[in-house]
């Protein structure tokens, strides 16, 4: 099979990488899998143009010198794979600061495409640029885009296609750093191109570059090697470095990244005209309203409570249908299987199971799809703005809000990348806080859970109740921090910068593209994890069999709920319903419940499911599970609430713990994470159903 051309997407943070990506893949899009690069990296597929090519989309950086891992993985891709071409997305908005890391890969020597993004901001704010002048200084093709509208993406996909079809070799592109530093990195780079260093991966002279800036990554990389003459080199480049030192009065990658800024500058002050420096923009002129710090957090409310408002208005009628056609295929499937175990697994294991999931899917497509506005429209950058002030208070880098908000800030998202997200936190004791607050957030699969109960015994304030959930799971994670910063963690906290993206209006495909994506995710999840842990807890609810001498003279209810009492599930329930029944109010079913949402929180809705199926003697009942919860003896919105807290805190699922021991290195925090949110759910659980029966 012939090898499709690949094409490199790079760029700054919020420079419309992903917009670009999206109008060149459409839905072709999987992350993709390198060896050696654990930070997620996109890759899609572009068929528009002949030929037809790979297009991976590489994490946002501002620059090839690696500080965090988003940076790290961008070069190590660049280095490793090679592609055919890159396609480096600039915002002609902020051109000085965009052209940096062009600097740089124009130094790497890699076949370059300058896409020439969000036109229409620039205009706005009265900047010309000449592409023209752009692109005959660089040396490199120049085409306009504006991604979130698709203006300007054919043309370049049809420039993009001609250029990485033809292979072209990577050649460096030679800029001066000051004579001190072009002596020093002529003499590195002819010690380097006689050792044949890394001569299948990069040009000697970006080597030699790497090495004199002193670069920690390219060294342990060359150390690695052990290869002839490595050795010397890296003592020939770190005397070089300190001799650099001597003449300038600077460190080398002081000198050189200056000497970059200049180049940048000179090629600005040629191509580009813009207004008086002091004109106050659009997003400005917004973001004194959004981000005061009286009304802003009053206008945060108010558009996180309308989101969630609306994304019950709006998913009411959806949740309904589906629920009506798993009533139906559970009817369908009741009627079509003989009596006997496999009849009973199909229905109850995954009609029942599965359904009580996915049912949930319209309000999660909704949910994901206003979260996506809000990211689209540069206002989730705002939110992080205005929770820094919060975050310092409780010890954490403002860093932080990234992973609680990836979490699951905005009810939805997921603990596992949020996790993840915590590398680019540099302090450790900030990192590790992080870390173990965030699995209290409200990910997405604690969702379809909120749902339930939310639909079977609060109804009437659906908005409002999932409003104060996704307070109430900040404050619990605000609060975990504090008092891991207060005592195992303690330790002051780091200084803090975030950029605000100017706002722009999203358009519908990226706005759908993103939707998709996460609910595709869902739906996988539900069609292979979820499945097959209903099934399991369909079979631990259902063997062994209760004995005939047991079995005789009951009939009905009795009879089901006896089987289903005497299974491997019903009796783990039971072991600890001494405990959990008086204190929280569970039965022997919720905890069996709350045992499978250790694999994913999604399964505790699914046994729910199960169990209250099989727990009946008309199993043929197509009612929905909100309805049989509502009437079911023992459940109340005391006890529906203590559960609701209990699965807000309760131990991460299994990949979020696998992830917390990749990410800490240690069995021991692991192990902490699983013990220390389980107790705090049990105290703030019985708390809640304690003294809500009091009160009521």
């Amino acid at each position: 099979m012939k090898r499709l051309p690949v094409v490199a997407l790079a760029g700054n943070p919020n420079s419309g990488k992903t917009s670009i990506f999206n109008a060149m893949t459409g839905s072709r899009q999987h992350v993709a899998n390198y060896p050696g690069i654990t930070v997620e990296i996109k890759e899609g597929e572009a068929r528009s143009t002949e030929p037809h090519m790979r297009v991976v989309d590489l994490p946002g950086t501002y620059s090839l010198t690696p500080y965090s891992p988003d940076e790290v993985a961008a070069r190590d891709y660049l280095l490793d794979q090679h592609p055919d071409l890159v396609i480096h997305v600039v915002d002609a908005s902020n051109l000085e600061r965009n052209l940096y890391l062009t600097t740089q890969l124009m130094e790497l020597g890699v076949p370059l495409l300058l896409a020439l993004n969000m036109m229409d901001i620039a205009e706005i704010r009265g900047i010309r640029i000449d592409t023209d002048k752009l692109s005959r200084v660089l040396g490199v093709p120049v085409v306009r885009t504006v991604g979130n509208r698709g203006t300007g993406t054919e043309e370049l996909l049809a420039k993009a296609a001609e250029m990485s079809s033809s292979h072209s070799d990577w050649v460096p592109v030679d800029l001066t750093y000051g004579s001190s530093s072009d002596r020093a990195l002529a003499m590195l780079e002819k010690m380097i191109r006689e050792c044949g260093l890394l001569k299948d991966k990069v040009h000697p002279r970006w080597l030699a570059l790497r090495l004199l800036e002193q670069d920690s990554h390219t060294i342990e990389r060359v150390e690695r090697l052990e290869a002839e003459g490595a050795e010397e080199i890296l003592d020939a480049a770190e005397k070089l470095a300190e001799q650099v030192f001597r003449e300038m009065n600077d460190e080398t990658e002081g000198v050189i990244a200056d000497h970059r800024y200049g180049f940048v500058a000179g090629v600005v002050k040629r191509v580009k005209t813009s207004p008086l420096e002091s004109r106050l923009y659009m997003s400005d002129r917004i973001d004194r309203f959004l981000t005061n710090p009286v009304l802003g957090p009053v206008v945060m409310t108010l558009v996180l409570f309308g989101l969630f408002q609306f994304t019950f208005a709006v998913s009411s009628a959806p949740v309904s249908w589906v629920e009506s056609f798993f009533g139906w295929l559970h009817g369908v499937a009741w009627e079509l299987i003989p009596e006997g175990f496999l009849r009973s697994m199909v229905v109850s294991g995954a009609i029942d199971g599965v359904g009580g999931v996915v049912g949930f899917v319209p309000l999660i497509m909704f949910m994901f799809f206003f979260i996506a506005v809000l990211e689209d429209t540069g206002y989730m950058a705002r939110i992080a703005f205005l929770m820094d002030r919060l975050f310092r208070k409780f010890g954490l880098h403002g860093s932080s809000i990234v992973p609680f908000i990836v979490s699951g800030g905005i009810t939805g998202g997921c603990a596992v990348p949020g996790i993840m997200a915590a590398r680019t936190l540099r302090d450790p004791k900030e990192r590790f806080a992080t870390i173990l607050s965030v699995p209290f957030m409200n990910c997405g699969g604690k969702l379809p859970i909120y749902a339930l109960l939310i639909a079977a015994f609060f109804s009437s304030h659906e908005g409002f109740v999932l409003f104060g959930l996704t307070i109430l799971s900040w404050v619990f994670a605000m609060s975990s921090a504090k008092l891991l910063r207060s005592t195992v963690l303690r330790g002051e906290s780091t200084s803090f910068v975030l950029e605000l993206p100017p706002y722009r209006l999203p358009s519908m495909k990226s706005l759908l593209l993103h939707m998709w994506e996460r609910t595709w995710l869902y739906l996988k999840k539900a069609g292979t994890v979820i499945l097959l842990a209903s099934v399991l807890m369909w079979a631990l609810m259902t063997f062994p069999v209760l004995p005939e001498d047991r079995a005789e003279g009951l009939s009905g209810d009795e009879l089901a709920r006896e089987s289903l009492s005497y299974s491997v599930a019903g009796r783990a329930g039971r072991a600890v319903e001494n405990v959990t029944g008086p204190l929280m109010g569970f039965d022997w079913k919720v905890n069996v419940a709350l045992i499978g949402g250790f694999a994913a929180k999604e399964i505790v809705v699914s046994t729910l499911g199960t169990a209250y199926s099989m727990g009946e003697a008309e199993a043929e009942d197509t009612t929905s599970l909100s309805e049989r919860l509502r009437v079911e003896p023992g459940w109340n919105p005391i006890m529906a609430l203590a559960l609701v807290i209990f699965t807000m805190l309760y131990m991460p699922c299994v990949a979020t713990v696998a992830v917390i021991k990749r990410e800490t290195g240690s069995w021991g925090w692991m192990g902490f994470s699983i013990l220390y949110t389980t107790i705090v759910a049990g105290v703030m659980a019985t708390l809640v159903y304690q003294v809500g029966m009091l009160v009521t």
